[in-house]
């Protein structure tokens, strides 16, 4: 590092993990500036109670995180784009039957756009955030790889942040397990050391999901299916389930499983969770984003088509346009449409796509 200090952005969520970003980039002699993103503030209803989003408590969290550290902090209102780039979008695609990660999303659109913008507005070199993902640079390019802690990976999440990017991100707790990071922050004295992990949506938290599909999705009713044409029961719409799905269809005989979707007759075709039309080797994808695209094909490697998922062996057989085609090794459970897959060689992943079929 040059004796003037790099200027760094660290994105404040009030979470454990984003607080020992910003610690652990003061030891490494970085000019840090504490940031909150505030994307989202409406109410929700969570175990059939409405309640407020909790951006006001996390906010308050990240500044005592900011004033524990000495450091300058900031606050983002990105609402407007969130509500309408990517709320929005998950809501239209839901409607058309897929199933849309907004957590992607989000990453794609606010914290590696809009926030590297407000970055470059205050004089900063680099923006770091909390995610459990790593960077380097080897062969004249920069990498994204799997966190250390393969229970925590979040490289999943970030197949579609621009690759133009990438050069001016940091992972601080990357190369950290979890439990490193809460004994980090304990040792620290950080106020947030004990706090809970969040979940749900990103921005918006932990929500009843059909509740919150149905303020803005009108029901369309029709009836549940078996494979062999028996009907079990009635739904309140296809848009409000995703293949291999269990919970929530209520039908005798069960439990069941969706394993189709028709949007026309509005039917979900339903079977036990072995059924072999819930299982698919091959899969089409779009919307493709590469940090490193393969020039060969056909191309081996591993891929995810969840979170949490373990890589699985699979040949990118082609790449046309905004399309690829993958065979997977052995039959991948429950493949989504809206879902993303994202690929890997080795420890680096090197892009990503939306699942189309």
């Amino acid at each position: 590092m040059s004796q003037q200090k790099k200027k760094v952005l660290v994105g404040l969520s009030g979470g454990v993990d984003s607080a020992v970003s910003a610690a652990l980039l003061l030891e490494q002699g970085y000019e840090v500036i504490g940031a909150f993103m505030k994307n989202w503030s409406a109410t929700t209803k969570c175990h059939g109670e409405e309640q407020e989003c909790g951006w006001r408590t996390e906010r308050r969290d990240a500044m005592r995180v900011a004033a524990h550290l000495g450091i300058p902090f900031v606050t983002f209102d990105f609402e407007e784009a969130y509500r309408t780039q990517v709320i929005d979008t998950m809501f239209a695609e839901f409607q058309k039957g897929r199933t849309p990660n907004p957590d992607i999303l989000c990453n794609k659109i606010v914290k590696f756009d809009l926030f590297l913008k407000e970055a470059d507005k205050l004089g900063c070199d680099f923006i770091a955030t909390g995610h459990y993902a790593r960077v380097d640079y080897q062969n004249n390019r920069t990498r994204i790889l799997v966190g250390k802690d393969e229970h925590k990976d979040q490289s999943y999440f970030l197949w579609a942040i621009p690759p133009s990017s990438l050069d001016r991100v940091l992972f601080p707790v990357g190369g950290m397990k979890k439990p490193q990071v809460r004994k980090k922050a304990k040792a620290l004295g950080l106020p947030v050391h004990d706090k809970k992990d969040s979940v749900g949506i990103c921005f918006v938290g932990e929500v009843d999901f059909m509740s919150f599909l149905r303020e803005r999705i009108p029901e369309d009713p029709g009836e549940i299916i078996t494979t062999e044409g028996k009907v079990v029961g009635t739904h309140p719409g296809v848009a409000f389930f995703t293949i291999g799905q269990r919970k929530g269809l209520n039908a005798p005989g069960g439990p069941y499983y969706v394993i189709a979707k028709d949007q026309v007759t509005k039917r979900l075709v339903v079977s036990s969770q072995f059924h072999p039309t819930l299982y698919h080797k091959n899969l089409v994808a779009d919307q493709l984003n590469w940090f490193h695209r393969p020039s060969i094909f056909p191309h081996a490697c591993v891929a995810r088509v969840r979170y949490r998922q373990a890589p699985e062996a699979c040949v990118i057989e082609k790449i046309e346009e905004d399309n690829v085609f993958v065979v997977f090794k052995k039959d991948q459970r429950a493949v989504t449409p809206g879902q993303s897959i994202v690929f890997y060689d080795g420890e680096e992943m090197i892009g990503g796509g939306v699942i189309l079929e």
